[in-house]
């Protein structure tokens, strides 16, 4: 956050929702000046105002305020195009109701590029229609520098190759011109220059496969290198940035678009150096040979060349739609794996398969628009690039029947343009070649280059964790304009337990999402021992922090492993300890190998119950200062909930824990109750307090016991 003398929102509807542009200021005075069209301007003090409020609706939605003593005020409409930005304008506002402190929100992000004005793509802060490809390039380039002695060697080879390569139309020249002529040269000469030209081709052969042997490998080990920077950025980012994409365009950048670079650098890099090597060689020998022959055999290259640079911008735009369809048909396919019980136990398979067929179908339209407008365009500009074949031809033979060329210098001519214009007729589709790796280049470094909402501060104050945390002012929402929770002030002391309870969506989860800084608050603070938790190391801190998920998610391999997984340096006493103390040491020594036998990734070969318990036993021997226990019990049965709460209870003790439960039965030895309504606390204090009190806790207890005499 930063002070700001103006924080300016801009609409786009005037209140009978005709289209018209007007805009809200907020000063640092704690003033809102609203300037709508058609309207004088006016203004409103904060300080009058309750809250500042985001109604979003059919098509466009209303900014208005809630107004001390007065009825609530409508300060502008908006298209749904503005619903962000007006929840930030709210954002600034609210926070200057709660603390009388204006500021500007460091998560105001820029949906449109500021250089052209369009707007961004989805899941992607990169302009695609203005980026310079020529740097992208570049940086793809630079991460081969680890390998730059192995690329480099590999090249001069190119380089070596090339000359044996290209001397093979000197050598036919030569032939022709001084043995092939009659009574000229003998059988014998003739052997030995073909020995010859096979000696050279044998060798440039050799060469070549040294050469990209070496470039091969060290371009895949730059495609290794580039996937794990990726992977390791991912772990650094917070679970805001995990929601923002999906899982199946997380993997495609990682697996998909990294393999695509290499492919663009490996094939395309290696036969665009080997093409740039042996024009130049080719090119000073056509030039020392006949200068102007040359100049009229390359006459239609630079016309094609700018033709493709002003094609570019078009193609490049096609192949990002592609690479967004196929990304959409990679995330519905991962959803269907990873949810198929589901789908099967609701019977809809047909469903899904309409659903994935739609987006494939999308799919095969762009590419087959894509491949179709390369089908019409190829063939034409690989006509004009040769066109120097049929000029060769044409002012070769006139040359030759006139005496001023020979035949072995119209046959040179004849080979080494062949040499170039082979290359040059598939190097017309490199625009397409180009497009597609850009694309992926930007999606990968877009992922490297994003800052993490979560930063670590170059100065951690690792303090030591003794339990007690503290929610000062805590206002947080998942989306801006939906605020979860608002001004939460809780002091929860060292050894203290304390339960939270609501109904589903007022926000439980939420506030253990903040003890263990899987998000910031967007505004007030988070402390552990008087400690801002934005000052401590987010490794330390979760180090220091154990917790059982409702859903509990186990890894693809062995009890021990998943249980060891919170501390992988565990003795296996230590792992046997924590599974007894779990309850889960009986059943995991009933099956065939023990703690050494392998669960299906996400634990699906084992019930849910036996999850959760394996789940408390990896919280368990963690031994943390801070225990979360999220509805830890809830797939339970009622006595193996009993048996395992006998060991919780053992855990608990010494130590700070906050714990959400739904059987609120559960909560009656919590030395504290938290009841959170709509965001906020309603009411705290013990079980019989609040039961007492006859609230809204009151009014959660008694519909359970009337559901469980129903039951």
């Amino acid at each position: 956050m930063e002070n700001m003398e103006n924080y300016r929102f801009d609409f786009d509807l005037a209140m009978n929702r005709e289209p018209e542009s007007g805009f809200l200021a907020f000063g640092a005075d704690g003033v809102i000046a609203v300037n709508r069209p058609g309207e004088a301007p006016f203004s409103v003090a904060v300080g009058d105002l309750e809250e500042a409020l985001v109604k979003a609706g059919v098509g466009c939605g209303l900014l208005y305020v809630k107004r001390k003593g007065a009825v609530d005020l409508i300060l502008c409409r908006f298209t749904m195009a503005c619903l962000k930005k007006a929840g930030d304008f709210c954002k600034v506002v609210n926070y200057c109701i709660q603390t009388g402190t204006a500021f500007l929100p460091k998560d105001v992000e820029v949906e449109v590029c500021e250089k052209c004005g369009k707007p961004l793509m989805e899941e992607v802060k990169v302009c695609l229609f203005c980026y310079d490809k020529f740097s992208v390039l570049a940086r793809a380039g630079s991460y081969l520098k680890p390998y730059k002695n192995v690329v480099f060697v590999a090249l001069f080879l190119f380089f070596v190759n090339a000359l044996f390569f290209l001397s093979a139309p000197l050598v036919n020249r030569f032939l022709i011109d001084d043995f092939l002529r009659p009574q000229v040269g003998t059988p014998s000469q003739i052997i030995w220059i073909a020995a010859a030209m096979f000696l050279l081709r044998l060798i440039g052969e050799t060469v070549f496969i040294i050469s990209a042997r070496m470039y091969n490998e060290a371009t895949i080990k730059y495609c290794n290198d580039m996937r794990v920077m990726a992977y390791d950025k991912l772990q650094t980012q917070s679970m805001s940035a995990f929601s923002k994409r999906t899982p199946g365009d997380l993997i495609r950048r990682i697996m998909d678009d990294t393999a695509r670079i290499r492919e663009f650098i490996t094939d395309m890099g290696r036969w665009c150096v080997s093409l740039v090597i042996e024009t130049v060689i080719v090119l000073t020998i056509l030039m020392i040979t006949d200068w102007q022959l040359t100049l009229l055999v390359f006459l239609p290259v630079p016309f094609v060349a700018i033709f493709m640079s002003r094609f570019w911008t078009f193609i490049r735009a096609r192949y990002e739609r592609q690479w967004r369809k196929h990304s959409r048909c990679q995330s519905i396919l991962h959803d269907i794996i990873k949810g198929i019980r589901t789908v099967k136990s609701f019977g809809n398979e047909e469903l899904e398969i309409r659903k994935y067929a739609k987006a494939e179908q999308d799919l095969a339209k762009m590419r087959s628009a894509n491949e179709s407008l390369w089908a019409r365009l190829f063939p034409w500009l690989t006509f004009f690039t040769g066109i120097g074949e049929f000029i060769i031809l044409l002012v070769g033979g006139y040359a030759i029947l006139r005496g001023d060329m020979s035949l072995g210098v119209m046959i040179q001519f004849t080979m080494f343009v062949g040499f170039i214009y082979g290359p040059l007729r598939i190097l017309v589709s490199f625009p397409r070649w180009l497009g597609e790796a850009t694309t992926s280049m930007v999606k990968v470094f877009e992922l490297l280059d994003e800052e993490p909402d979560i930063a670590e501060q170059e100065n951690p104050n690792n303090v030591p964790i003794a339990g007690g945390v503290k929610f000062e002012g805590v206002s947080f929402g998942y989306k801006s304009y939906e605020p979860v929770l608002k001004a939460v002030n809780i002091d929860i002391k060292p050894g203290e337990m304390v339960g939270l309870v609501g109904k589903s969506g007022v926000g439980k989860s939420t506030l253990i999402n903040l003890v263990m800084r899987l998000y910031d608050p967007n505004v007030g603070a988070v402390k552990i021992n008087d400690t801002d938790i934005r000052e401590i190391s987010p490794n330390y801190l979760h180090e220091n922090i154990g917790v059982v998920f409702q859903d509990s998610f186990l890894f693809a391999g062995t009890f021990y492993e998943n249980i060891a997984y919170a501390k992988p340096d565990a003795t296996y006493e230590e792992v046997i300890a924590a599974a007894k103390a779990a309850n889960a040491h009986d059943f995991i020594v009933k099956t065939a190998d023990g703690y050494n036998t392998l669960i299906g990734e996400g634990g699906e070969s084992i019930s849910g119950g036996e999850r959760q318990r394996l789940s408390i036993a990896r919280a368990i021997i963690k031994n943390p200062q801070i225990l979360i226990l999220d509805e830890a019990t809830s797939s339970l049965d009622v006595e193996t909930e009993a048996a395992i709460q006998a060991s919780l209870d053992g855990l608990i003790k010494g130590r700070t824990t906050i714990a959400i439960a739904h059987r609120l039965s559960t909560l009656r030895n919590a030395s504290r109750l938290i009841v959170l309504d709509k965001g906020t606390v309603a009411e705290v204090g013990t079980h019989a307090e609040l039961l007492q009190s006859k609230g809204i806790y009151y009014n959660l207890v008694m519909a359970q016991r009337q559901s469980a005499a129903k039951a």
